[in-house]
């Protein structure tokens, strides 16, 4: 596969570390009395998406380690009082562990996506860095703030979105993406073709008409 073998040749970390300026910087838009607001993600609030995602950023620090095999150390993120701060910190300690000497060498554990063996490094940042770019999104669009990841990083997420499983028993509730968004038609801008196939509809919005 074509697409497959060019992402296991790339180096994904300057990418991700952009799409982890996209993604704070619509985090540092979210106030306090917006936290409980639902997400484009069915299963989360805004606190719950952004708690998810510094569980993830812990995880991927713990795999670059080679202790990725705990579920635990996915899932015991926290923000405490202080969200944007914890956002922040846990992207920083993440890309700190993804600049380490030989990483792009290394095997990662991810159990959330497969329950045994490993995926190579460049893959694995790349399912980072496609998760920052659309969590991005589900931030922005819940508070009514613009989401603007540009053409090199919106190219990029769609060759990571382009090897996402799309049968059924991958997609869904409990799953890390939801069913394709309805066909896609292939003049829509690229922003919009790259919420679909990651299972989002990018006219959604908050019910009830959005932050408050």
């Amino acid at each position: 596969m074509a697409l497959l073998s060019e992402l296991l040749a790339s180096d994904f970390r300057e990418l991700d570390r952009r799409a982890s300026d996209l993604y704070l910087a619509a985090v540092a838009q979210v106030r306090p009395d917006s936290l409980h607001l639902p997400t484009p993600c069915a299963d989360w609030t805004l606190h719950g998406l952004i708690r998810h995602q510094v569980s993830q950023d812990e995880g991927f620090a713990a795999a670059v380690d080679g202790r990725g095999a705990d579920l635990r150390v996915w899932r015991n993120g926290r923000l405490g009082d202080d969200p944007v701060g914890a956002a922040k910190t846990s992207l920083d300690a993440l890309l700190t562990a993804f600049d380490q000497d030989g990483v792009l060498d290394r095997e990662f554990v991810l159990p959330e996506i497969r329950a045994d063996g490993t995926f190579p490094a460049r893959l694995a940042i790349s399912f980072h860095f496609v998760d920052l770019v659309v969590h991005a999104w589900d931030v922005a669009a819940t508070i009514g703030a613009p989401w603007e990841p540009g053409r090199e990083l919106t190219d990029a997420a769609l060759k990571v979105a382009g090897i996402v499983p799309a049968a059924p028993g991958a997609r869904g509730p409990g799953e890390s993406f939801d069913q394709v968004a309805g066909p896609i038609d292939d003049g829509v801008p690229a922003e919009h073709r790259l919420l679909a196939l990651l299972g989002r509809s990018p006219s959604w919005t908050p019910p009830g008409g959005g932050a408050g």
